[in-house]
């Protein structure tokens, strides 16, 4: 990887940039097994509010989809920091255990009938820098059904 010689950032301001993103990536990886596990106090579920979105893995209706074998499937993210303020762009797919069809044999791994896609969206993260590190500000997620919400998400990866 070749060095610029125009950036003008030092050596300590640079480590710190690279510092951030690694804490935003697992922000971001920790909603998966957090989500697939029910633990509550790392979920980033659509409502707003910390307690409404800690919440949101304990509810009855998303244990029953765990014990359904739900997984939580992430992309790797798109991440752009501005001093104490940062954004991410992602992708999240939603798997589910078919219940249907044969069961199918894969050699050293066992047995089964597969998943489907149950949903796929973009997700844009909002973070701000606290004195205990990187929060999430708030998330915001859309089906990728076509419409243009979810297009105006994934655009902002694209932006100078």
């Amino acid at each position: 990887m070749a060095v610029d010689t125009k950036d003008s950032r030092t050596p300590e301001q640079r480590l710190r940039l690279i510092e951030d993103r690694f804490e935003i990536y697992n922000l971001i990886a920790s909603h998966p097994p957090s989500a697939d596990t029910g633990a509550g106090g790392a979920e980033f579920a659509r409502p707003t509010g910390r307690a409404a979105i800690a919440g949101g893995s304990s509810n009855p209706e998303h244990h029953r989809a765990i014990e359904q074998g739900i997984a939580h499937f992430a992309g790797l993210p798109y991440v752009r920091i501005t001093g104490d303020t940062a954004f991410a762009i992602s992708y999240l797919q939603i798997l589910v255990p078919d219940r249907v069809g044969p069961l199918f044999d894969v050699p050293n791994h066992g047995s089964s009938r597969g998943f489907h896609v149950h949903r796929v969206s973009a997700n844009r993260w909002e973070f701000v820098r606290t004195d205990e590190g990187w929060k999430i500000k708030r998330r915001t997620l859309r089906p990728l059904d076509g419409t243009e919400p979810a297009r105006e998400i994934l655009g902002g990866a694209l932006e100078p």
